[in-house]
């Protein structure tokens, strides 16, 4: 990727956590469904659990957002050659931000967008899922705003500061019921 810019081209966004479990699951399921023909959307973790969190899949069908090809996978797997070249690499994890990441090709414009970890969350299940819940509209309101982005008419300093500033976006209290 030299600039990113609009037009007919989709632009390939990863979403990156350390297990790639359910923020990045959640981020590449929902930038997928409101980005679609303009962005595609993928996830991967620095250290993969192997398998997605069955509340985030159980969240995205209820929300009737696809998750059918969700799988959780090393970054490892986007930094081989002949991989996906990024125009956007999003950290959604306090975590995989402050890892040493591969070096990708191109240059992509990158941002942390730090979401609380809903599978992290202890109690019962409706608790658990209050925390997936949660996870998801911040994700949903901030994925909302970047498709929403005059990308064409920004340069890349200023998409780096939109990103940025997305990444701090916290839902309206309206919001809230979209999960309800």
């Amino acid at each position: 990727m030299a600039q990113p810019q609009a037009g007919n081209r989709v632009f390939n966004v990863l979403f990156l956590c350390t297990g790639n479990s359910a923020r990045s699951i959640l981020a590449e399921s929902l930038l997928n469904h409101w980005g679609a023909g303009r962005f595609r959307a993928y996830s991967a973790g620095s250290f993969p659990t192997g398998r997605v969190n069955p509340l985030a899949l159980e969240l995205l069908a209820h929300m009737k957002i696809p998750a059918q090809d969700a799988r959780s996978k090393s970054w490892d797997e986007f930094a081989a050659p002949g991989a996906v070249e990024f125009d956007f690499i999003i950290t959604v994890c306090d975590n995989a931000a402050g890892e040493v990441c591969p070096v990708w090709p191109g240059r992509p414009v990158t941002a942390h967008w730090g979401v609380e970890d809903p599978a992290a969350a202890t109690g019962t299940v409706a608790q658990k899922m209050l925390a997936f819940r949660d996870a998801f509209r911040a994700l949903e309101h901030r994925i909302r705003i970047f498709v929403n982005l005059p990308l064409a008419s920004l340069d890349r300093l200023r998409i780096k500061q939109e990103l940025d500033r997305i990444g701090v976006q916290k839902p309206a209290a309206g919001d809230a019921d979209r999960t309800g």
